[in-house]
């Protein structure tokens, strides 16, 4: 039979390198201390095989250096870029992440809010579905896009000055009757300012335009019904559209191609959310751009606040705008 092998402890590494055991706990703990010894207590750390047990250590200190982050899916490369921006945040603050897709189901999200609350995290960052959401006393939670009250943290892009920049850059390029797609929702949340952001540059410029707002859960294929009824004599009555999203900006495209249109030649379309093929590459459409490193690095910032208290109630980042061929050059 093989011999169990002992697993090393803090005092046989702090032997091995020939210093107190209060020495070791210093490196362990990134606190200060003399080079010779912080090379000597590492050397012995590589030679023993030393393992950190930082959850045992975050017990003690009332830490786990762990963060949840909800998400409706990771199928949506907004959704993916984002969490990928935030677990690298957090890995450069020396925390874990632990992800949870909720499905836009508010009672998955409660239910995976439980269950990182049992794992002793030291906030949650989401992106939530749920108004009635619900966070134990203590536990430091930032949202996304979602605005909660004063008491819950709120970051997002600047959704208002999007829409007016969407607007704007479709008049810029010639466009004189413009139109505004999106899927509703009942929720208080940024994104709805969309909307009133891009009816203030139409009207500031005086120009038309048309709203199509379909509730949640009405079939995508409504936008199709709403295209055809602004079809006439081969054009449609519109020559710009802003669609919410970059994914529902693809899909109305592939409409109006199959419709016999071109794009962007006879309507021009722009999207919202910055998303690229693969991650780094062209973007899928022409777009706006939401800041996700730096909505990423903001809400990490803020989940990690020792006084979460001064924490804004709100955050809202600047947008830019993509070309990405949905509009003319």
């Amino acid at each position: 039979m093989a011999e169990r092998k002992t697993v090393p402890t803090m005092k046989d590494v702090a032997r091995e390198a020939g210093v107190a055991l209060g020495t070791v706990s210093k490196v362990v703990n990134g606190l200060p201390v003399g080079e010779e010894y912080r090379t000597r207590v590492n050397e012995a750390i590589i030679k023993l095989d030393y393992r950190i047990n930082s959850y045992a250590k975050g017990l003690k200190a009332t830490r786990t250096n762990t963060v949840a982050v909800l998400m409706p899916n990771l199928i949506n490369p907004f959704f993916t870029s984002l969490v990928s921006a935030i677990g690298r945040a957090l890995a450069a603050k020396g925390c874990r992440m632990l992800v949870y897709e909720t499905d836009s189901d508010p009672g998955m999200e409660q239910a995976n809010v439980i269950l990182a609350e049992q794992q002793k995290v030291d906030g949650i960052i989401c992106l939530s579905y749920n108004q009635n959401l619900k966070v134990s006393d203590g536990v430091t939670l930032i949202s996304i896009d979602r605005y909660f009250g004063t008491r819950i943290p709120c970051v997002a892009s600047d959704n208002y000055g999007g829409g007016m920049l969407a607007a704007e850059k479709l008049i810029e390029n010639g466009c004189r009757h413009l139109a505004f797609l999106r899927i509703g929702t009942k929720l208080t949340n940024e994104p709805i300012k969309r909307k009133d952001g891009f009816i203030a540059a139409c009207e500031a410029a005086g120009i038309e335009y048309t709203l199509k707002i379909l509730d949640d859960g009405a079939p995508f294929s409504a936008f199709g019904d709403f295209l055809g009824e602004h079809y006439h004599d081969g054009k449609l009555d519109f020559d710009g559209i802003f669609c919410v999203t970059d994914s529902m900006a693809y899909l109305i495209k592939k409409m109006i191609t199959e419709m016999g249109l071109r794009v962007p030649e006879d309507v021009q379309i722009v999207g919202y959310d910055g998303v690229q093929m693969f991650g780094d590459l062209d973007y899928t459409c022409s777009t706006i751009v939401q800041p996700v490193q730096a909505m990423a690095e903001t809400c990490v910032d803020m989940v990690l606040n020792p006084d979460g208290a001064k924490n804004p109630s709100l955050v809202c980042l600047p947008v830019s705008y993509a070309y990405g061929g949905t509009t003319k050059a």
